[in-house]
């Protein structure tokens, strides 16, 4: 298949391989975080982390929005779900995430609640559409990629009219991540991690583009390498972060090029900065508050803000005390440092976050086999 096959060429990424192996200090360590579950799901699903020496460490980032998302605003979706007349629409990794008490939106559901599995923001507002009678909600989550069709689908609804549409608005923003887990005190205290370097996410940078990475490879001297998500970038990326570490060099270098650029999407910001504005903090699981972080609907739309429409107030909720999901995606551990995993947390029985999203850390150890 064009454009997907010379990506997972065996050939090219033995050569990848040697030349890693050759240029990796064996003296040295180099820990390379890997922000984004789909490079994780890469890393195990090709087995690229057997491939490399072991003076090159790589570390699962926080992962993906569903990973990320606490307790407290998955309970928030429960209570909407279970209230009369509402129609709760939800991305379908979002429906087995437990909430307090091992309560899930699959579990409301069994229970009575109308919740329906959606693939987009469109299908919610067409849900609105062929249900005048209910109050539809839209559980958005997601970082910058999933953000610009949540906004559309308010200014779609006003445009409609639509008077029983509304979105929870749970979207998160990348870089604001990135800075706590280099600089927040809050963080290091739960945790040294040593880091030397980011493989930045795909398809968030699609949208926001490369340009705000810059700040962290200037400021904190880290340098970021933006890949795509075949195993011939993530390699690649590895490669040029290397060689970036050896020459004591700290940029941002794009190894995704045919698909980022340094400004991103100007339409889809132009789009998000219309409808919504920042949180002054919003709560992470594993990173606690973190300072601008979180988008809200603007007041101008604030009728499409279902936080306002079922005055939906939040509660902090603590994680599982015996799940390490927390520290999971603050890179602290690893899935195998959880005693639960591959015991009593399973796919088919999950207790924390990562291992129900399909991008999650721990999901990939155990899809992968790296718990037996």
């Amino acid at each position: 298949m064009k454009y997907v096959d010379e990506f997972r060429d065996g050939a090219i990424a033995r050569k990848l391989a040697d030349d890693v192996r050759r240029e990796a200090d064996p003296a040295r360590s180099y820990n390379l975080m890997e922000f984004c579950g789909g490079h994780t799901h890469a890393i195990f699903r090709y087995g690229i982390q057997d491939l490399l020496p072991p003076s090159v460490r790589m570390i699962h980032g926080p992962g993906c929005p569903v990973c990320v998302l606490p307790i407290g605003r998955v309970d928030s979706a429960i209570r909407l779900a279970r209230m009369p007349g509402v129609i709760l629409c939800s991305y379908g990794d979002m429906l087995r995430v437990p909430g307090a008490e091992r309560i899930s939106l699959l579990k409301a559901k069994a229970g009575g609640a109308d919740v329906r599995m959606v693939y987009s923001s469109a299908d919610a507002l067409k849900i609105a559409q062929d249900n005048p009678d209910k109050q539809v909600v839209f559980f958005a989550i997601g970082f910058e990629t999933t953000t610009p069709p949540s906004a559309v689908a308010i200014l779609q609804a006003e445009k409609l009219g639509l008077k029983n549409f509304s979105v929870f608005c749970n979207h998160v923003l990348t870089p604001a991540a990135i800075a706590n887990i280099l600089e927040s005190p809050e963080v290091r205290k739960l945790g040294i991690l040593p880091l030397d370097g980011f493989i930045g996410p795909a398809h968030v940078s699609t949208v926001i583009g490369s340009r705000p990475y810059e700040y962290f490879a200037y400021e904190y001297q880290r340098p970021v390498v933006i890949a795509g998500f075949e195993p011939l970038d993530v390699m690649q990326a590895i490669l040029m972060l290397v060689r970036q570490l050896n020459q004591d060099r700290a940029e941002v270098e794009n190894e995704f090029a045919r698909a980022v650029t340094r400004d991103g999407n100007l339409k889809a910001q132009k789009i998000v900065a219309e409808v919504f504005e920042l949180r002054k903090t919003f709560e992470w699981r594993g990173l606690g508050q973190v300072p601008y972080s979180g988008l809200k609907i603007k007041g101008k739309y604030a009728d499409f803000d279902a936080e306002l429409r079922f005055e939906l107030p939040y509660q902090a909720v603590a994680d599982n005390k015996a799940c390490e999901c927390g520290a999971i995606i603050r890179g602290v551990k690893r899935p195998l440092d959880c005693k639960l995993f591959g015991s009593v947390c399973t796919p088919e029985n999950p207790i924390g976050s990562c291992m129900v999203s399909s991008e999650g850390a721990c999901a990939a150890y155990y899809t992968y086999g790296r718990y037996k």
